[in-house]
């Protein structure tokens, strides 16, 4: 049975570099408008060319997927981590906070939801921050009732900002940091 492909919809900006980039193979110099960008639903950091006449604000909110784009004109392909530009790395956890903060919803599934990943490993202890302590006390609150929010699973467990520890997550699976991925597709 094949997997459907996934594709982005909604990427991020963290990087536009009007006069272009070297290119991926370092061989050459591309001149066009080069824009460095995270996808919403997978986390995938893709490059794209902007269409001729566009400025993209910080962390501007792009349209990236199959059909007629506004500000793109086309997706040059994925990029690594390490193919980021050094500005596209640091606004890298600013812009996943963001992301992570405006799906609340979809990442208090995560922590009402996740299960064990071996005998030994809990999937909420792969959070940064979330050690044997915090892990049994989301797993003993989650079983009285779900969690409802970002702020309600802070209250309950004395959990660390649940953003910050997501986003830890997130750029470790995004480095290859890490076996198990929860957040991002596979390179």
């Amino acid at each position: 049975m094949e997997k459907s492909k996934k594709y982005e919809e909604y990427a991020r900006i963290l990087d536009y570099l009007p006069h272009g980039r070297l290119s991926r193979d370092k061989a050459a110099f591309r001149a066009e408008p080069t824009i460095q960008l995270i996808g919403e639903a997978y986390f995938t950091l893709l490059e794209a060319v902007a269409k001729e006449g566009t400025t993209f604000a910080p962390h501007e909110r792009v349209y990236v997927g199959k059909d007629l784009r506004e500000k793109i004109e086309h997706i040059t392909g994925r990029i690594s981590y390490d193919e980021l530009t050094s500005n596209a790395k640091s606004e890298l956890p600013i812009v996943i906070e963001e992301i992570v903060k405006a799906q609340e919803q979809r990442f208090m599934e995560f922590f009402n939801q996740a299960q064990a990943v071996t005998p030994r490993m809990h999937a909420l202890e792969l959070v940064p921050g979330i050690g044997k302590k915090y892990m049994w006390a989301i797993i003993e609150a989650r079983e009285r009732k779900p969690f409802q929010s970002f702020e309600d699973l802070k209250t309950r467990t004395d959990l660390p900002d649940p953003t910050k520890l997501l986003t830890k997550r997130i750029i470790e699976e995004l480095t290859g940091e890490t076996k198990y991925r929860f957040f991002t597709r596979t390179p």
